[in-house]
C-alpha cells in the first residue's frame, strides 16, 4: 500500500494548487480525480470553456457590428461556423488540462484516476480501472460543486440543460430561456445572444447579479438590454415542461400573475451545490451541515483533525481563485507556517462584455451595517482610451470610510475590469485610502485612469475629466 503525507481528493483549481504547494513544501503528495482529465469543473466545463466561447462570440459580434466603423470592410456575409467554435473551445480545454498533467509530473505528484472514498480517516479507497487503497497522514477534500436545480425541474441534458451542456450544444438556439440572472446565466446568455439566439433571463430577485453592488446591476441590465437580452426580474418559476423540441417555462410575476415563456432550450442556472457524493464522509467521521457544506474551522480543518476541506465544498463564494488560496493555506498550515486569507478581499467577476468586477463591501452592505462612507464614481465614457476602443459603457465606483478615507469597496463595469480589479485588491490589502490611489500616477491613455478619477471623486469630489 502506498503511503503519502498528503492526499488531495479532487483536481480542480483548489485541489491541484493544494497538491503543488504541498509538493513544493517537501510533502509526498497524491491527487485523486474521478474523471479522466484533471482540472475539475473550472478547466473542463466551467471557467475556461465559457471564456473561450465568450471570446469567440465577441469576435463575431465585433465583425458584424463594429468592424465597419473602424474602417474594416469584409466582402460577403460574416457567418458563424458553430461546430468550429465549439471545437476551438475544446482545444483550449485540452491544452489547459494537459498543462495540469505537466505540473503534476514536474512536482512529482502521484495521480490516481477513479472515485476516491474514505475507508477511514487515514485510508482512501480508489475505484478506477482497478481498485486500490492508499494511506494518507493528511487528506484535503477538494471535490467542488455541481449545478443546482429546482425540485420540480427535470434536467434532461438535451433541451432542459445546465451550464455543462450549454458549453457543448450542436446548434445555436432560436430562443434560450435562462432561469437565473447570476454570473453563469448572464455569461452564457450573452454568448448565444451574440450568435443570434433570442435570450430571455428569468430571475427570482428584483435585479440581476443580486449579490453585487446595485449600481453594477443597473448598468449591466441597461447594457445587455441594449444588446437585445430580455429580462424578467421578480419572477418565480413554478414549472418547466418539454414537448418535443419546445420548452415552456411557467412563472409568477410580482403582480402575482402567471406568465409563460416558450423556447427551444432552457438553461437552468440557479447556482451550484457542494459535491461530496461517493466520498463516504461518514466512514471518516467528517461532518457536513444541512446545506451539504463540509464544516471547517479557520484553518479549514474539519472536525477530524487530519482532514481538511477547501473550495466549493465549504462555506463562502464558489470561486476558483478562492479555492486556490485555500489550497495554499492548507498546504502551508501543514508545513507549520502561518498563512492567512482575507475573504473580504476575494474579488468577484462577471465575464460579460462589458465585464463586471467587485471587491470589498457594496454600498448596500455599508448602509445595512451603519458605516458612514464616501462614494466616488467615474464613467468610462469620459476616458480617451474608452472612446478610442469604442468601449464607453460602465464606470468605476470607490467607497471609502467617511472618517479615515480607507477604501472599503471598489465596483467596476467596463472593458477589462476583470484585470483592473486587481489594482483595487492590492490597494485594499495594504489598507490604502482613496487619496493614496488618487495620488498614484496612472498611465495615459488607459482604462485604469478611471480608478484614479473615481478615487479623486471619493476623496475631494474633484475628478479631473468630468
Amino acid at each position: 500500500m502506498s503511503k503519502y503525507d498528503v492526499a488531495v481528493i479532487g483536481s480542480g483549481p483548489g485541489g491541484y494548487v493544494a497538491a503543488i504547494r504541498c509538493a513544493q513544501l517537501g510533502m509526498k503528495t497524491a491527487i485523486i480525480e474521478k474523471y479522466n482529465t484533471l482540472g475539475g469543473t473550472c478547466l473542463n466545463v466551467g471557467c475556461i470553456p465559457s471564456k473561450a466561447l465568450l471570446d469567440s462570440s465577441h469576435h463575431y459580434e465585433d465583425a458584424v457590428k463594429h468592424f465597419e466603423e473602424h474602417g474594416i470592410e469584409i466582402p460577403g456575409e460574416v457567418k458563424v461556423n458553430f461546430k468550429k467554435m465549439i471545437e476551438r473551445k475544446q482545444g483550449v480545454v485540452d491544452q489547459t488540462t494537459k498543462g495540469i498533467d505537466f505540473l503534476m509530473g514536474k512536482n512529482k505528484i502521484d495521480v490516481y484516476h477513479g472515485l476516491g472514498s474514505f475507508k477511514d480517516a487515514t485510508h482512501i479507497e480508489i475505484a478506477g480501472e482497478k481498485k486500490e487503497t492508499i494511506e494518507a497522514a493528511h487528506t484535503i477534500i477538494a471535490t467542488g460543486s455541481k449545478p443546482s436545480t429546482l425540485p420540480f425541474i427535470t434536467i434532461d441534458k438535451e433541451r432542459i440543460i445546465t451550464s455543462t451542456e450549454a458549453l457543448s450544444l450542436t446548434e445555436i438556439p432560436k430562443h434560450m430561456i435562462v432561469i437565473g440572472g447570476g454570473v453563469i446565466g448572464l455569461e452564457l446568455g450573452q454568448v448565444y445572444r451574440r450568435l443570434g439566439a433570442e435570450v430571455s433571463v428569468v430571475e427570482y430577485m428584483d435585479r440581476i447579479i443580486p449579490t453585487m453592488d446595485g449600481a453594477q446591476s443597473k448598468e449591466l441590465t441597461k447594457v445587455m438590454k441594449k444588446q437585445g437580452v430580455k429580462f424578467y426580474v421578480s419572477h418565480k418559476v413554478s414549472a418547466v415542461e418539454r414537448k418535443g423540441k419546445e420548452v415552456t417555462v411557467t412563472a409568477t410575476n410580482k403582480k402575482d400573475q402567471e406568465v409563460t415563456f416558450t423556447g427551444d432550450y432552457c438553461l437552468v442556472s440557479v447556482g451550484r451545490r457542494p459535491y461530496t457524493d461517493g466520498l463516504k464522509l461518514e466512514n471518516a467521521g467528517v461532518k457536513a451541515n444541512e446545506r451539504g457544506q463540509i464544516e471547517v474551522n479557520d484553518h479549514l480543518q474539519t472536525n477530524v483533525s487530519n482532514i481538511y476541506a477547501i473550495g466549493d465544498v465549504i462555506r463562502g463564494a464558489m470561486l476558483a481563485h478562492k479555492a486556490e488560496e485555500e489550497g495554499v493555506l492548507v498546504a502551508e498550515t501543514l508545513a507549520g507556517q502561518k498563512p492567512h486569507i482575507d475573504y473580504n478581499l476575494i474579488p468577484g467577476v462577471v465575464y460579460t462584455w462589458p465585464e463586471v468586477a467587485s471587491v470589498g463591501k457594496t454600498e448596500e452592505q455599508l448602509k445595512e451595517a451603519g458605516i458612514a462612507y464616501k462614494s466616488g464614481q467615474f464613467p468610462m465614457r469620459a476616458l480617451g482610451r474608452s472612446r478610442a476602443s469604442g468601449d464607453t459603457d460602465g464606470f468605476v465606483k470607490i467607497l471609502s470610510d467617511a472618517t479615515t478615507d480607507e477604501v472599503l469597496g471598489v465596483h467596476m463595469v467596463g472593458a477589462r475590469v476583470a484585470d483592473l480589479i486587481t489594482e483595487a485588491v492590492t490597494a485594499m490589502e495594504f489598507r490604502a485610502s482613496a487619496e493614496d490611489i488618487a495620488r498614484m500616477s496612472h498611465a495615459h491613455p488607459t482604462y485604469a485612469e478611471a480608478v484614479k478619477e473615481a478615487a479623486l471623486a471619493a476623496t475631494e469630489d474633484r475628478p479631473l475629466h468630468i
